[in-house]
Order: C-alpha cells, then sequence, then structure tokens
C-alpha cells in the first residue's frame, strides 16, 4: 500500500482468526523485552500483519490494555516491515500499586519498547 492509506490499520493489515493467531503462535518468540514478547512468521500477502494479545490478568484495567493496543498499532504503522505476520503479546504486568499504569513514564517505556521490537524485525528478516 502507498500514500496516505498505507498509515491506517485496515483489515487487512490484522490478523483476526483464530487459526491466523495459533499459526504465529506455534513458532518460537523472536524477540523479548521487558514487557513483550514478539512473534513473527512469514507471508504471503503484500503488507505486514498485526495480532495484539493484552491479557486480563496482566493488565487489568481496560484502560491500561487499550492504551498498549494503541501504542503497539502506532508503533507497527511507522515501522518499515517485511510482509510478515507479527503478534505482540504483553508477558509482565504493568499495573503497580504505586502508581496508574497510564503514566506519561510508563506509556514513553512501552512505546520505546515496542519501538525495538519492530526495529529488530526490520533489520532481522530479509525483505
Amino acid at each position: 500500500m502507498t500514500g496516505a492509506r498505507s498509515l491506517d490499520f485496515a483489515r487487512e493489515r490484522r490478523i483476526v482468526k483464530t487459526d491466523e493467531f495459533s499459526s504465529v503462535f506455534r513458532l518460537r518468540p523472536v524477540y523479548r523485552t521487558a514487557h513483550f514478547v514478539l512473534y513473527t512468521r512469514p507471508n504471503a500477502l503484500p503488507n505486514a500483519r498485526l495480532g495484539v494479545v493484552a491479557a486480563k490478568r496482566l493488565a487489568p484495567r481496560a484502560v491500561t490494555r487499550n492504551t498498549i493496543k494503541r501504542a503497539t498499532r502506532e508503533a507497527f504503522r511507522i515501522a518499515e516491515l517485511p510482509c510478515i505476520d507479527c503478534i505482540v503479546r504483553l508477558s509482565k504486568p504493568v499495573n503497580s500499586k504505586q502508581g496508574p499504569a497510564t503514566t506519561v513514564q510508563l506509556k514513553g517505556t512501552l512505546r520505546a519498547e515496542l519501538l525495538q521490537l519492530f526495529a529488530s524485525q526490520r533489520v532481522a528478516t530479509p525483505i
């Protein structure tokens, strides 16, 4: 996709079916950060696709889960990825009793980790 449309998150850029998630999860994790795990698999489509998993037990507040999903989609949109299916899974709790999980500092940390995840695929995967 080219032009302004390449920055959207249309249905063809999402992993939506359970069997598509399962086929990517069967592979080993490609990259880990403090809070996330990235799974990838090459696809035969003209663009990369994204799936996000933010479990309620790791982020009990809906606000937190939605913030994580929003930041993941934003990082995915700006990343120049080859034709792969990516699943980003939250692997460690982000809520703490000391403060809310949607602080500016935490959002910055999560964005930095997500950009690091997608940058690893841009370099490591041949185009």
